[in-house]
């Protein structure tokens, strides 16, 4: 999606990926690789409408003579990307699908025909914006079960998903810590009361937001409980005061539910002062995946 440079292009033949092109010149550097390997390559051309990001800002005449000039390439589809798909207030995606569709149609009328037009991230598809489906679409963010919510006169959604992961971590240790204790980096919590604390082992090194110190949330056994000092780079301590019965070894729930209480990403990155995206794909590696 994001195009390949040249040193990569040997690696991407090899494993017969389709690379997004993202300039005319880029075009051209692959049909020469694709030349000297004596292959066919195919490819799907980007169009920057309005995202200012990548994609070749090049007028539909100049689009058409690249892809001709082209001898050892497959022209296999065209595509842009939305700035503000989910923004009701704004008219840019319409611009965008407006400008999007006056080069397709320049070369449709010269009879290229791409097999495949795509424009659609999740919120196009969750909001029924059908004139920028095309005939694929690029699901990500429902994917993992989220659909940004909407900013003014929206139409209704029409896709409804549910949150596809839970992220949980194991308790390392319970304390008792005494009024006026301090805990975390910093002592950035001071015990108000006789206060007991589990230390998960999971940190912002595993993804917990850093600025979920002293303010977000876990559930620990059933119960929404307090993170509370500094979040470290292993460690998170949590207040399961009123959450009697916890010992070393039982689970807590980043994202997820237990019973009827429920964390998603969405929440977590208000706290976070972040994206649900950031949250979501800010899950480590180190963190073990269990698919069901």
């Amino acid at each position: 999606m994001a195009d390949c440079l040249p040193f990569e292009h040997a690696g991407m033949a090899e494993h017969a990926l389709t690379p997004v092109v993202h300039s005319l010149e880029d075009l051209a550097e692959l049909d020469r690789f694709a030349e000297e390997r004596s292959v066919r390559l195919p490819y799907h051309l980007k169009l920057d409408t309005g995202m200012g990001r990548l994609g070749t800002l090049a007028p539909a005449d100049e689009i058409l003579a690249a892809i001709r000039r082209c001898r050892r390439l497959e022209f296999e589809g065209l595509m842009t990307h939305f700035a503000s798909s989910a923004d009701y207030t704004s008219p840019q995606t319409d611009q965008q699908i407006e400008s999007f569709e006056a080069v397709l149609a320049a070369l449709q009328r010269a009879g290229v025909e791409p097999s495949w037009v795509h424009m659609s991230s999740t919120n196009p598809i969750a909001y029924g914006r059908k004139p920028a489906w095309g005939n694929i679409v690029r699901a990500g963010h429902s994917l993992y079960g989220y659909v940004s919510p909407a900013k003014g006169d929206a139409p209704p959604r029409i896709l409804e998903v549910k949150p596809a992961l839970a992220w949980k971590a194991k308790i390392l240790a319970v304390k008792k810590l005494p009024t006026g204790a301090r805990a975390g980096y910093g002592g950035t919590f001071r015990a108000e009361r006789p206060t007991t604390i589990a230390v998960l082992a999971a940190g912002y090194a595993d993804g917990v937001p850093h600025r979920m110190s002293n303010r977000g949330k876990v559930i620990a056994g059933g119960q929404l409980v307090p993170v509370i000092g500094a979040v470290s780079m292993d460690l998170t301590t949590i207040d399961i005061t009123d959450v009697p019965g916890l010992a070393p070894g039982d689970a807590v729930t980043f994202l997820g539910q237990e019973g009827q209480v429920a964390l998603n990403a969405q929440q977590v990155a208000r706290w976070a002062g972040t994206i649900s995206y950031m949250v979501l794909c800010g899950i480590s590696p180190r963190v073990a995946r269990v698919y069901v």
